[in-house]
């Protein structure tokens, strides 16, 4: 390799079809690829040292756009649908001919990187970009080897990333003219037409949702992680909004990761090297880690300057409101070594009912987590997508649907058998509203919502006395250390009995209904946990 990071041996290149490209700069490093991005007119620096790009015409995922090859190796495995779309093997060759022919001649930025904190599951990857910021963004959500590793690295996995190729729907059997594809029988995933860098990053984890649950027997999850003092772990699922990324950042705790993990025997392993925070509305009071890391080495995307200035406007949402900042991960002060911990003592599902029907806190049976992790369940409220005027309910199976190969059903079995191997306490916490649902009650105190973690994680809660939510069937502890017992069960916070009532057999239609997906393939303990449904005169 030179001085520029060009690699005068092309063979592996070459076996990709990519021999004949202009320049293929391997490994650069953050500031090269800044450099590049600058002079290319990619990109600009911000104040605060971070790199700001635009991603063009997507500004975030494209879920009907994202395909699986169907063939012998996945045609009976995949859970096949509107999130798992098929792809004949045909038209991904045809892809892989076209994406490979517009990267001739054209420089390409090749990144060695790996995926899976623990090195019993590692997964090796090359990741090859049009745009150098893409290859920045590779560099910072995923695992980077040190400099003896990559002399003889051998990818298992690659990714091409061609956001300037255009596809043909009529030949090439994708919806429009962007794609993301992926083949696990060729172990590659061929992106095109978009240049939304959270296309890499959701394809790798797509990959590793499919091979570590159904190859490795190891449980792969949308959450975030942190490990206490004592070596206890402890796991946060929640869909955006649901404070997952808040309150794992926990002073007293090191993060393990605030995204995706994987859970082996004996283990938790965060399956990257990085974060991706949403920034919209971010400050330096409500989240001073984030905050903190956005600095050079980071990628802001889609985001505006105040007037005149190369400050950042947080606040602006023109372009987007997914605006978006990638850092590597060490960009955060206390984070757990090797991005490792322990078996999970405790579990949170995190949820903000906007209809202030849900305990804040309650914990849940075996049967109860696998049914709450299958439902995914949270509201929308007013103002967070458009047309939303008033609370909408919310459901992502295993908090991350978009993202499963598998049948829902697989996961959470896996997650119920290591709860019962592990003596894994799960909670259930509504980070929503109390009092009332959204418009008359109130948002419930974070204050409250850390007190209450802080006692689960403490055992606190070990010893005290439970009462059974009517609907839901969900165990309420009667006190809990610096929350008032009063806020404790929701309908007391009702001044209306007989509304929450309503609201809460409404909320309970809105399960059930959902869960009929899943029904045929859910076992006789998972269906018991369904919330029980008044009948209504």
């Amino acid at each position: 390799m030179n001085e520029f990071g060009i690699r005068p041996e092309t063979a592996n290149l070459k076996e990709l079809g990519l021999g004949n490209v202009a320049n293929a700069f391997w490994n650069l490093s953050p500031a090269e690829l800044v450099e590049e991005t600058i002079l290319k007119g990619m990109g600009v620096l911000a104040d605060n040292g971070a790199l700001a790009i635009d991603t063009g015409e997507f500004t975030g995922r494209s879920p009907k756009d994202r395909f699986i090859v169907c063939d012998e190796k996945t045609e009976e495995a995949v859970w096949w649908g509107d999130i798992n779309i098929k792809m004949a093997p045909a038209h991904f060759d045809k892809l892989y001919d076209k994406v490979t022919s517009y990267l001739q001649q054209r420089d390409v930025y090749v990144r060695d990187a790996f995926a899976c904190a623990d090195e019993n599951y590692r997964l090796n990857l090359r990741v090859i970009t049009e745009f150098p910021w893409s290859n920045q963004f590779a560099h910072n959500m995923f695992l980077r080897p040190e400099m003896d590793e990559l002399k003889n690295f051998d990818a298992e996995w690659t990714v091409l990333c061609a956001p300037g190729l255009y596809a043909n729907p009529e030949t090439d059997g994708t919806r429009q003219h962007n794609f993301a594809s992926i083949n696990f029988t060729k172990k590659m995933i061929l992106i095109g037409g978009t240049g939304y860098t959270g296309e890499i990053k959701k394809g790798i984890f797509s990959v590793l949702n499919f091979i570590l649950p159904h190859e490795k027997n190891t449980l792969s999850m949308h959450c975030s992680a942190n490990i206490g003092k004592d070596g206890d772990t402890a796991v946060f699922f929640g869909l955006s909004g649901t404070g997952k990324t808040t309150l794992s950042a926990d002073p007293d705790r090191q993060l393990i990761g605030d995204d995706e993990h994987g859970w082996a025997d004996g283990s938790v392993f965060n399956f990257e090297g990085g974060c991706y925070a949403k920034c919209i509305d971010l400050t330096q009071e409500k989240e001073p880690q984030i905050w903190d890391a956005i600095k050079f080495g980071a990628i802001l995307e889609n985001i505006n300057f105040l007037s005149d200035t190369s400050s950042v406007d947080f606040e602006d949402k023109s372009k987007t409101e997914n605006t978006r900042v990638s850092y590597p991960i060490h960009h955060i002060d206390n984070i757990a070594p090797g991005s490792k911990g322990t078996t999970p003592n405790n579990i949170f599902f995190l949820t903000a009912d906007a209809f202030g029907v849900l305990p804040p806190i309650s914990k849940l049976t075996k049967g109860q987590a696998m049914y709450h992790f299958i439902s995914g369940y949270t509201a929308k409220v007013a103002g967070t997508e458009a047309g939303i005027t008033e609370p909408v309910t919310a459901f992502s199976a295993c908090f991350g649907a978009p993202f499963l190969p598998l049948h829902p059903t697989k996961y959470a079995e896996m997650l119920g058998k290591k709860m019962t191997e592990n003596n894994v306490d799960v909670w259930l916490i509504n980070t929503g509203w109390t009092g009332g649902a959204y418009g008359i009650g109130e948002r419930m105190s974070l204050k409250h919502t850390r007190a209450m973690i802080t006692s689960a994680l403490s055992g606190e809660l070990k010893d005290v006395d439970y009462t059974t939510h009517e609907v839901f069937g969900l165990k309420m502890p009667d006190t809990c250390p610096n929350v008032p017992s009063e806020i404790l069960s929701p309908k007391n916070t009702w001044e209306d009995k007989a509304a929450y009532d309503e609201k809460a057999n409404n909320l309970a239609e809105q399960f059930v209904k959902n869960f009929e997906q899943f029904a045929s393939n859910a076992n006789e303990e998972i269906m018991a946990a369904a919330p029980k449904v008044k009948a209504t005169v």
